[in-house]
C-alpha cells in the first residue's frame, strides 16, 4: 500500500506556484530583503503580515531608541530611503523617532518596494528533492529554490522558567501589551533593566499606575544624543557617531558589518554578553528618575500568588505587593519554537545553543535556507537585533540567493 504524506495529499488539492525564493516574514529584515532580491530580477514571493509585530506589539508612544537615519531600509535602486520619505511627505526629521511615523515609512516602502506581500501565514516548510515546499495557512501550496527566514522576535520572547507556574492574569511579557491604560491606578512590577523595560515603566507610570522596576544589573544609560556638528572634536575622535550607539566598537560593527563574523564563536559570546547587555536611552531618565520606584542590582528571590495580585519577594528581603508583574526581558532564539519548520526540516538544521549555525552569507547547513535578523546575532553581532542590520543582511543574502538560484 502507497503511503501519501500529508504535503503530497496538499499538492493534490491544491495547485503548485513556483518561485526562485519565498520571504517568510514580512517585518524589516524581510521586506529589505524582498527588496533586494527583486532588485536582482528573482521571482520572489513574501509572506506574513506586514510591520505586524511594530503594529501590533509595540507600545502606542514608543519612539526608536536609533536616530532615523539608522532605521532606514534600502531597495535596489535606493529609491525609498527614510530620507526620501521624509521629503515626499514633507515631514520633519526628529529625535527620537515614534513608533507610529517609523511603521508609516516601513508601509510606505513595502507599497513601493515590495508591492506584492501576501499576508497569508506560512504553517509548514519541508524540503523535498532540493526543493522547499510550503504549506500556507488557507491551504495552498508553493515551492521554492530558497527559503529566507526573516520572522525577526516574534517567536522568540523570552520567559523565565521560574515564571512559568503564574496564570496571565499575574504574569505577561512585555511582548503582550500594546498600550498601558489597564494599569492605572493598579501596582506593576516590571523585571529587567533595558530599552524595553525602562520606556515600558515611563510609559506604564504616565498612564497613571505605580511601577517598580527591578534590574539585576545598575541601569546603563547611553550617553546623551547630541547633533553631529555640535559634538566638540575630541569627543568625535574618542566616540564616532553610530547607529547603535557612539564609540568604537558600535562604528566598526556598523561600518565593516561582517568583521564579527571571523572570529570564534566563544569570543563573539563574551562580546555580546560584555558590551551589548541591555541599555537604556538617556532621554528616559527624565520619565524614570523620582517617578518611578527603581531597584537596581536586585532580582525577585521568591514569589507568591496571593487574591489581589503576587508578593514578590527581592533579594536583600524587601517585599513588593504587585497587581501584576511584565517581564521585559527580551528575546532568545530557539529554532524549535518556529511552528512553521516542519520536524523533518528542523532535524537537519545544524544548531548551537538552540540558535542555526550559519556560513558568510547567512545560509544554514540546509542549501538554500537562510536565517536573517535576530536569529544571525550568534553569527554576525549585535548589528542585526536593529533595524541598522536590515539593508547589510539584505544586500548580502540577496547576492547569495540570486548565486544559488542561477547555479
Amino acid at each position: 500500500m502507497t503511503v501519501v504524506s500529508g504535503v503530497e495529499e496538499s499538492q493534490k488539492l491544491a495547485p503548485t506556484t513556483h518561485y526562485d525564493v519565498v520571504v517568510v516574514g514580512a517585518g524589516p529584515y524581510g521586506l529589505n530583503a524582498a527588496a533586494q532580491l527583486l532588485g536582482k530580477g528573482l521571482n520572489v514571493a513574501v509572506f506574513g503580515k506586514t510591520m505586524e509585530l511594530w503594529r501590533n506589539h509595540m507600545p502606542v508612544g514608543m519612539y526608536l531608541r536609533s536616530h532615523w537615519w539608522a532605521t532606514s531600509l534600502s531597495d535596489s535602486q535606493k529609491k525609498y530611503s527614510f530620507e526620501n520619505f521624509f521629503k515626499e511627505k514633507n515631514c520633519e526629521k526628529v529625535y527620537p523617532v515614534p513608533v507610529e511615523l517609523f511603521i508609516e515609512y516601513a508601509l510606505w516602502f513595502q507599497k513601493n518596494a515590495v508591492p506584492n506581500v501576501d499576508e497569508t501565514y506560512v504553517s509548514s516548510i519541508e524540503r523535498q528533492n532540493k526543493r522547499y515546499v510550503l504549506t500556507l495557512e488557507d491551504g495552498r501550496v508553493v515551492q521554492a529554490t530558497a527559503v529566507v527566514m526573516a520572522v525577526g522576535v516574534y517567536h522568540f520572547a523570552y520567559r523565565p522558567a521560574e515564571y512559568d507556574a503564574f496564570p496571565a492574569e499575574y504574569v505577561s511579557h512585555s511582548f503582550e501589551h500594546k498600550n498601558f491604560d489597564s494599569f492605572k491606578g493598579k501596582n506593576l512590577l516590571i523585571i529587567g533593566g533595558g530599552q524595553s523595560a525602562t520606556e515600558n515603566a515611563a510609559l506604564a507610570h504616565e498612564a497613571g499606575a505605580t511601577v517598580h522596576l527591578v534590574s539585576r544589573s545598575p541601569i546603563n544609560w547611553l550617553s546623551a544624543d547630541t547633533l553631529e556638528d555640535e559634538r566638540p572634536l575630541l569627543t568625535k575622535i574618542k566616540a564616532p557617531n553610530a547607529g547603535i550607539a557612539c564609540g568604537w566598537y558600535s562604528w566598526i560593527i556598523e561600518h565593516v558589518p561582517f568583521l564579527f563574523y571571523r572570529f570564534p564563536q566563544d569570543k563573539k559570546d563574551t562580546f555580546l554578553r560584555n558590551y551589548y547587555g541591555p541599555a537604556a536611552a538617556d532621554w528616559l531618565k527624565d520619565r524614570i528618575i523620582g517617578k518611578v520606584h527603581v531597584h537596581e542590582g536586585r532580582k525577585v528571590k521568591k514569589m507568591e500568588a496571593q487574591d489581589s495580585g503576587v508578593e514578590a519577594t527581592l533579594d536583600n528581603g524587601e517585599k513588593l505587593h504587585a497587581d501584576h508583574v511584565m517581564l521585559a526581558t527580551g528575546y532568545s532564539v530557539d529554532l524549535k519554537r518556529l511552528p512553521m519548520v516542519h520536524p523533518s526540516l528542523l532535524a537537519q538544521i545544524r544548531s548551537d545553543n538552540d540558535t542555526p549555525v550559519l556560513n558568510s552569507w547567512f545560509e544554514s547547513n540546509v542549501p538554500g535556507l537562510y536565517f536573517t535578523g535576530l536569529s544571525s546575532i550568534r553569527t554576525f553581532g549585535p548589528l542585526f537585533r536593529f533595524v541598522l542590520g536590515a539593508s547589510a543582511s539584505g544586500q548580502r543574502v540577496a547576492s547569495a540567493v540570486a548565486r544559488y538560484v542561477r547555479k
